[in-house]
């Protein structure tokens, strides 16, 4: 996975979830906030942070620096993803599978917010086990990072792209 440098991108950045977090100290207890954004070109790059500080935009801006260094490619075929695949990640399954053009995003919660920030225009998902946002946004990342093209798997083959069915 090449790193990609995100001063030449055009990014939006988008909040998912904030959480309050306290730890029970001698003197009482400490209140923080724990953030969860994504950060996208919606062109194909699309990555995920969490920070956590005494101040919720504090928290945010801590998020959206370890989303920029977090950045993936995403493979697309069109509006579409090339082809289905299952991202998994502790708990947490989901299931992408391409759309046909003009369908739209069918994806609920922070998968929404991922294929959105990623340009994926037509995409259907299905989320199964653990529905944590952050375990399933980093299953969500998982699977387009598995995509590949028609041309990568001929590569990998050593055969004709044209020959390849799908």
């Amino acid at each position: 996975m090449a790193n990609i440098d995100p001063s030449r991108l055009e990014l939006e950045d988008r909040l998912v979830s904030i959480n309050r977090v306290t730890k029970v100290v001698k003197g009482g207890r400490r209140l923080r906030f724990a953030a969860i954004v994504i950060v996208g070109d919606k062109a194909g790059h699309v990555g995920f942070g969490t920070g956590k500080a005494q101040e919720v935009p504090e928290a945010i801006r801590k998020a959206v620096e370890a989303a920029k260094k977090s950045l993936i490619e995403v493979p697309m075929v069109g509006t579409t993803i090339p082809h289905e695949i299952v991202g998994q990640f502790g708990a947490g399954d989901i299931l992408l599978k391409p759309a046909e053009e003009g369908s739209g995003v069918a994806a609920g919660g922070p998968v929404r917010a991922v294929l959105e920030l990623a340009g994926v225009a037509d995409v259907t998902s299905k989320s199964r086990g653990s529905n944590t946002p952050i375990n399933v946004i980093r299953a969500t990342l998982n699977g387009l990072d598995n995509l590949k093209t028609k041309e990568a798997v001929s590569a990998l083959r050593g055969v004709n792209a044209d020959t390849l069915q799908g």
